[in-house]
């Protein structure tokens, strides 16, 4: 079979694709989901979703930054320029108590920024995926958010906990930031916003990033700074928004506090 160039937009994308199947074919094979007793919050699915990752995106003349292994240079007979940033099981606490919201998020950038990314709904096998310039969708459908404008309407999801309401209509506080963000993306949620202080490393958001702006949502970093980036101890608090008032509104709100 042959394969298109990661250096591609389309290239990029089928080889997230079959990363994001091979760590689903893994986990469905995995029975123990406890801690690995590695480091603290590092679980055994982690290890073997980021294993079957790798097996992927290795070889492929890839970068990759994982969030379990650290950043592992390109390695391959074409070396494309592209990294690949990804989190092997987003939400592993999640997926080891049992509640069914847990995604593996991958997302390739090239020296533009983000160019493809998948995001694939573990618990559920619903798959959300975008390229840049090409749209967002779920299952192969276009999905679009909200437009919901005023933050006193707004459905929010949350990471973290704010010392006190920010003035939003209902909250839930759902434990994977990468579902988060497409939730926003598809109109699932009006908005997320991280009530929490540089708790997200870059493979926790940028495929949903990817996601929620192509499919025509707003994204930006609590305290604005860039989120795009790809050192390994970088910390960032994203805030998504089906539109830019209602982001503007949670921006304004989220440094309300410290």
């Amino acid at each position: 079979m042959t394969r298109e160039p990661a250096s591609d937009p389309a290239g990029a994308l089928a080889l997230l694709h079959r990363s994001a199947d091979a760590v689903a074919a893994a986990l469905a094979d995995t029975e123990d989901w406890g801690l690995a007793g590695t480091r603290p919050g590092q679980y055994r699915s982690d290890l073997v979703a980021d294993a079957a990752a790798h097996a992927v995106l290795d070889g492929a003349g890839v970068e990759v930054l994982s969030e379990e292994s650290g950043l592992r240079p390109a390695d391959g007979l074409h070396v494309s320029g592209v990294v690949v940033v990804v989190d092997p099981l987003d939400g592993s606490t999640n997926a080891h108590r049992g509640v069914p919201w847990f995604a593996t998020s991958l997302c390739a950038l090239d020296e533009d920024g983000p160019v493809a990314a998948v995001v694939h709904d573990l618990a559920r096998g619903a798959r959300f995926d975008a390229v840049r310039g090409g749209g967002a969708r779920r299952d192969g459908n276009v999905i679009a958010p909200t437009g919901c404008e005023r933050l006193d309407q707004a459905f929010v999801g949350l990471a973290g906990w704010p010392p006190r309401h920010l003035g939003w209509a209902q909250s839930r506080t759902l434990g994977a930031a990468a579902l988060d963000l497409c939730a926003v993306a598809a109109g699932v949620l009006d908005a997320f916003v991280d009530c929490s202080v540089d708790a997200h490393g870059p493979w926790d958001y940028l495929g949903g990033l990817l996601v929620c702006r192509e499919a025509g949502a707003a994204v930006a970093d609590g305290f604005g700074r860039e989120l795009v980036v790809l050192e390994h101890a970088a910390r960032r608090t994203p805030v998504a928004a089906a539109t830019q008032e209602l982001l503007d509104a949670l921006l304004a709100a989220r440094r309300s506090f410290t």
